[in-house]
């Protein structure tokens, strides 16, 4: 099986381009969450602390500016602590396993996890966290739902990130706003018409309508208000 591409500096989807806090509040992360991923965190034990290596590589160590391919990344991590109390570390040994099993380099934006891949991973992770088959069964619908946020080109590689626009993570949930490294510097906008979230918002706190913005965008005003939410989420 061939392994994903790793970060490659001419390609805008591994560019630097989010703050820790930015790609938190574009994933509604709790950034504290999103940092943990990416730097890592100690905790303590009875012999005095240990410590959580990070899941997710940032371009550009020690800044830490989060990529869009990182984006994808962190957005799968949140399907699969969406409704479990998992420790970071049973999360890294079901990748690193699926990784060595299947010769996959980053997992997490692989295409791959919506093959046999994906079932074999969601096997380890629910033995290593104690999952019943149904629970095992719910987890793997939570991460399809996540996925299918996830638009990939001809090489299975991420293009567009499809954000939930609140708390909503049910399959088929329209996909307003969108992520794209190569419109709006990767910032959200409307998927129709590339039109940045935190303008229409901005217009709209200066005391302009959403018919208004809805004419002169030629965007309906349900897009406008879908930006309103998802700004609004964070």
């Amino acid at each position: 099986m061939s392994k994903t591409r790793s970060h490659n500096s001419d390609d805008p989807r591994d560019l630097p381009l989010y703050s820790i806090a930015e790609a938190a509040r574009y994933l509604k992360i709790a950034s504290a969450t999103l940092r943990s991923w990416v730097v890592g965190r100690s905790y303590p034990t009875t012999d005095g602390s240990a410590r959580f290596e990070p899941l997710i590589k940032p371009p550009c160590p020690p800044d830490n500016q989060l990529s869009f391919n990182n984006l994808v990344e962190a957005h799968v991590l949140r399907a699969l602590r969406t409704k479990h109390s998992v420790s970071i570390g049973s999360v890294r040994n079901a990748i690193d396993f699926s990784e060595r099993k299947l010769g996959i380099e980053r997992l997490l934006i692989s295409g791959e996890l919506q093959t046999s891949a994906g079932d074999l991973f969601v096997e380890k992770y629910g033995q290593l966290i104690n999952l019943s088959k149904s629970g095992q069964l719910a987890i793997k619908k939570i991460l399809e739902a996540y996925l299918e946020r996830i638009e990939r080109d001809s090489r299975k590689l991420p293009l567009r990130l499809y954000p939930f626009i609140s708390g909503d993570i049910r399959g088929g949930s329209p996909k307003t706003i969108v992520i794209d490294p190569r419109v709006s510097f990767g910032r959200p906008t409307i998927s129709t018409k590339g039109i940045s979230t935190a303008a229409l918002v901005a217009r709209i706190d200066a005391g302009e309508s959403i018919r208004d913005l809805s004419k002169d965008y030629h965007i309906g005003e349900d897009e406008v208000e879908a930006a309103v939410v998802y700004e609004q989420a964070a």
